[in-house]
């Protein structure tokens, strides 16, 4: 089936504008966004006092953003620069650790689970304060999974699956799925609001005064020039953090952002590009902390029509080109070579076949390309139409290929796109609108979170450009998400990426790392996989310090 348009919730979603983590545009030398859902606050979780740990407690630690955040309400839903901000300003239900497995953060526990997998029963800790004075109620916590779903913010997609979510008594929170759901406790990541306050005045709880439970409250935003937060000195969790407060200034511009830190008018800059990646590990009393990111990049055919919708012309185009030529000369070292759909973290943690996946790109063979095109009856005068988001290493990505198909004696066209028209028109499943984008996804780091978005045709066209059908691809990938026996998942989706990756649905590109410019006066700071678990100012495991 053709679709014909998108609509507005659905292009929100795909934009920075919204969704917990989509559409990434991690690392670049030009704007791009990134969406993304999670928590980078406060450690462990339990009853007691706070104390605050060795290290300088008067100092605040300056973070140069590479984007502006525009609101810092998680009901609405944030972008990563947003995220950034208000993970240290709010707490969840559960965090994660120093790896991609959630921990109790609010939670006493991790939940009981019942009735055969559709019923997660939360305790939550009772001495759990707002920065207003206010409790942390479950009735609390309940609103901030309803909310979502009363209002349709873009979070529907993912929380729809709850049919009902209340408090039991005051500490006690029970959520009823309408089925299995074995990414349930990646959902549970989800920031808790105070309900009264939010229902009093939305859009100033946005902008003037987001009010949460988490190691920092919010101070001041004037927005394009800062964000200021201060230590919360009656935070509940087991420690207060070491600094004193935390300014983001957003520097959009690669290389101002790095020469701010090679000058120390920042003590942390966020997202190293590639072509500055050299410049930074040379600078004097500065390193680049670092670690591979839950993400995904990759480029995506229109299977529904046109040329690219016969297997032989995409085999043609993988050879084509070389995607490891590409991503040496223009990702690295600020990212990876990536050879299936999911990252490389859940490639290890789920045990994938790695090795078997590299063996399937084509070499670059403009002869056998050549000859695929004729033997799939490709007219003379095809332009191969490619769109990219506004982003140079995917539109250098994009113009690899466009070289590759010209080399095999066919015309192509890289379009850069701004957000709103790239996601108008990537799902349209339209010939005339493209053949082949590049895009990339960073959320939840659980395998459904990249196959159903990305593969699934009941995925509600979010990230369904490719309109690729496979009955049995189908099956699998919604099996794997109602199954909660992680062997039978893992042998699920083992077949199914088999299966996609050798009918080349996409041609999987890279993944970047999580990279931030560190100044030596800062101590134990920590990157972490997931995007908006960063800055790691307070966890169970770090206590970020400055030495001034």
């Amino acid at each position: 089936m053709m679709r014909e348009s998108v609509s507005r919730r659905n292009i929100l979603k795909a934009t920075g504008a919204s969704i917990p983590v989509l559409l990434a545009g991690c690392t670049s030398d030009s704007g791009s966004e990134t969406t993304t859902e999670g928590d980078g606050g406060g450690g462990t979780t339990t009853s007691g006092g706070t104390e605050t740990s060795s290290g300088s407690s008067d100092a605040t630690i300056n973070i140069g953003q590479s984007l502006n955040p525009v609101r810092f309400d998680p009901i609405t839903q944030l972008s990563n620069p947003d995220a950034l901000v208000a993970n240290r300003v709010f707490s969840q239900l559960y965090t994660y650790g120093e790896g991609t497995d959630v921990v109790p953060n609010l939670a006493t526990s991790m939940p009981t689970i019942e009735r055969d997998n559709t019923r997660y029963i939360v305790e939550i800790v009772d001495n759990a304060m707002f920065h207003n004075g206010d409790p942390v109620t479950a009735e609390d916590v309940a609103y901030s999974f309803r909310a979502p779903i009363e209002e349709e913010t873009p979070l529907l997609g993912i929380f729809s699956v709850i049919d009902s979510v209340e408090a039991i008594d005051e500490t006690t929170v029970q959520f009823d799925l309408s089925n299995p759901y074995a990414m349930f406790q990646h959902v549970l990541t989800h920031q808790v609001v105070p309900e009264a306050v939010r229902e009093e005045d939305k859009e100033a709880f946005s902008t003037e005064q987001p009010i949460g439970s988490g190691p920092f409250k919010f101070v001041e935003w004037e927005e394009s020039n800062y964000v200021t937060l201060e230590r919360w000195d009656d935070y509940w969790g087991d420690e207060l953090p070491n600094v004193a407060g935390v300014e983001f200034t957003p520097i959009t511009e690669s290389t101002t952002r790095v020469t701010n830190l090679r000058t120390g008018d920042v003590d942390v800059i966020e997202t190293i590009p590639p072509r500055l990646w050299d410049t930074v590990e040379s600078t004097e009393d500065t390193s680049i902390s670092e670690v591979e990111s839950v993400g995904y990049f990759y480029v995506a055919f229109n299977c529904n029509e046109g040329p690219t919708a016969d297997k032989r012309v995409r085999e043609a185009i993988d050879y084509s080109f070389s995607m490891d030529d590409a991503v040496d000369r223009y990702i690295d070292p600020a990212g990876l070579r990536q050879y299936g759909p999911l990252p490389g973290p859940m490639v290890e943690e789920w045990d994938m076949p790695l090795e078997e996946w590299m063996e399937i790109p084509n070499d670059k063979d403009i002869e056998q390309a050549t000859a695929l095109f004729e033997e799939a009856g490709v007219p003379a005068d095809w332009d191969a139409k490619i769109i990219v988001p506004p982003d140079d290493n995917r539109e250098n990505i994009g113009l690899s290929i466009a070289n590759g198909i010209k080399e095999a004696g066919y015309e192509a066209h890289v379009e850069r796109l701004d957000w709103g028209a790239m996601l108008s028109r990537a799902y349209t499943g339209n010939a005339s609108d493209y053949n082949i984008y590049v895009l990339g996804w960073v959320r939840y780091p659980d395998p459904d979170d990249f196959m159903f978005n990305l593969f699934h045709e009941e995925s509600e066209g979010v990230n369904q450009g490719v309109y690729y059908k496979n009955d049995e691809v189908m099956e699998q990938i919604k099996g794997a998400r109602e199954s909660t026996d992680r062997d039978e998942r893992q042998q699920l989706y083992q077949s199914a990426i088999s299966t996609l990756l050798e009918d080349k649905v996409h041609l999987p590109a890279f993944n970047y790392k999580n990279s931030y410019g560190v100044k030596s006066a800062v101590s134990d700071f920590q990157v972490h996989p997931v995007s908006p678990q960063n800055p790691r100012l307070l966890t169970g495991y770090n206590n970020v310090s400055v030495d001034r």
